[in-house]
């Protein structure tokens, strides 16, 4: 543990300039929210200076034509790019804010000059295809940021885990093939984006390092906390990846309007818990959180609260105990489809 453990902070008012439409969920009301949140800690962490992606950087992970889309959809602002994703006049230079901020986070972590790190900013990402921006987003900031870790600093596996309560179609399917990075992902299913069944696991050489955990309407802290401790642990435990990379979402929570699930700021806290002990055993706490999704704004300053006081205090937090899976119980219903399709690789997943 470093005598003087940093943690580094992204943010900037310019992510507030990307706007749309009167009502959207996706509005900059979210970062004042998260901003609410950092205030009282700012004494406590570092911030970092916000910079544009080069097109090189993004083109690591989406295709030529993408920004060029994008650019000429703001040249008309406003502008849909389909029924959920607009863009206004300034909404290419902020996504590019945004993914070139995610970069010089993790980067910042790689390096040793942070040991962990939160990236407020907007728009999300984790939807975004290598060819399309889609449900609110625009560049998959984490998935250019892990390619920039593996690119820049040597850094060779990568887990990222995303909690947001959809699943992350492009996060998937940018690393599908690639034995390098492992997807963990918890979500509301059936659900948008409409992927991330269990039988989702990979492809080609990449077959066992995607890992879908689809879950109802209706889990709360115990089931996310037993699935993570079921689940999530002993597969990074197996993989035992360089860097951490949480998307970030709080749309999991029981306040928010686009969805069903019920955590409260106590579930983030834990699962946060969980995330940091494993962070911490596996690459030296190496450990950086993006923001995804969150549309209520109670649940994104509970949610920031939570990380960030996980992630700040200089000795990990203590886990949460071990959640029972008592025969018959959702949680183990959520388990068993996951585990049957992951046992060969992962002999341990189920038992805590």
């Amino acid at each position: 543990m470093p005598a003087n453990r940093v943690t580094a902070v992204v943010e900037d008012p310019r992510f507030l300039d990307h706007c749309g439409p009167s009502g959207h969920p996706e509005r900059p009301d979210r970062l004042i929210a998260v901003r609410d949140a950092l205030a009282p800690r700012r004494d406590r962490f570092e911030s970092l200076p916000p910079r544009l992606a080069t097109p090189d950087e993004i083109r690591r992970i989406h295709g030529p034509e993408h920004l060029e889309r994008i650019a000429r959809a703001c040249a008309r602002a406003p502008a849909q790019l389909d029924a959920d994703t607009y863009v206004s006049a300034e909404s290419l230079e902020i996504a590019l804010l945004a993914a070139g901020s995610s970069i010089d986070l993790v980067r910042s972590i790689a390096a040793g000059r942070a040991q962990a790190g939160l990236a407020s900013i907007r728009p999300p990402g984790h939807h975004a295809e290598a060819d399309r921006a889609m449900g609110f987003c625009l560049v998959n900031n984490i998935a250019v940021a892990a390619r920039a870790l593996q690119a820049e600093d040597g850094v060779e596996r990568v887990l990222i885990l995303d909690w947001d309560v959809h699943h992350g179609n492009g996060s998937q399917h940018s690393f599908e093939d690639d034995p390098s990075v492992l997807y963990v992902s918890t979500h509301q299913f059936p659900y948008y984006p409409g992927t991330g069944a269990a039988s989702e696991s990979g492809c080609g050489r990449g077959i066992g390092y995607t890992l879908n955990v689809p879950m109802p309407g209706g889990c709360g802290d115990d089931e996310y906390i037993g699935v993570f401790q079921r689940i999530l642990v002993p597969a990074a435990q197996a993989f035992r990846p360089d860097f951490m990379l949480v998307s970030c979402g709080f749309d999991a929570h029981a306040d928010d309007p686009l969805a069903d699930m019920q955590l409260t700021g106590g579930g983030f806290a834990a699962m946060t818990a969980i995330v940091r002990q494993l962070a911490e055993e596996l690459c030296g706490g190496r450990l950086a959180f993006l923001l995804e999704g969150g549309y209520a704004l109670s649940g994104l300053r509970e949610g920031t609260a939570a990380v960030l006081d996980a992630i700040l205090e200089p000795v990990p937090p203590e886990p949460p105990a071990t959640v029972e899976c008592a025969p018959g119980s959702r949680l183990e219903g959520l388990l068993e489809p996951v585990v049957q399709v992951h046992r060969g690789h992962i002999p341990d997943l189920g038992a805590a």
